[in-house]
């Protein structure tokens, strides 16, 4: 297995009302264009939790992939994010524990100015 796994991604202002219907979180933050121009983001902002599941994706699908089971993720939300723009996300390996077949990763975003958006690290579990 490689050290890391990059993917760039982005998600729509469609995605994100459906996020906000299947979670039911309506924070106009999200959803309301004159309320959000008010706030300190001066736009709608995406959910965090929609943003960080990409890592959801990766972990189940490239890296490692089938198999793999989240055991733990943290999360800091460093830097607001937007529908419609592309991020990159990052999952690095930081630790191995072969005997329990669980990996230690790190988790990043990066916007386009490289800048770190949303860090943390989660525990899987994974077999081959």
């Amino acid at each position: 297995m490689n050290d890391y796994f990059e993917m760039p991604f982005s998600f729509t202002q469609k995605q994100v009302e459906l996020f906000a219907k299947v979670t039911g979180d309506y924070n106009p933050i999200h959803l309301d264009d004159e309320y959000a121009s008010k706030s300190i983001f001066k736009k709608k902002i995406m959910h965090g939790f929609l943003s960080a599941s990409v890592f959801s994706k990766i972990i189940g699908m490239h890296f490692p992939g089938n198999g793999a089971v989240y055991l733990s993720q943290t999360m800091n939300f460093l830097q607001p994010m937007y529908a419609g723009m592309v991020y990159k996300a990052k999952v690095k390996v930081a630790e191995c524990i072969e005997m329990k077949n669980r990996f230690v990763l790190e988790t990043y975003v990066y916007n386009s100015n490289e800048e770190i958006t949303l860090d943390g690290k989660a525990t899987i579990q994974y077999k081959e």
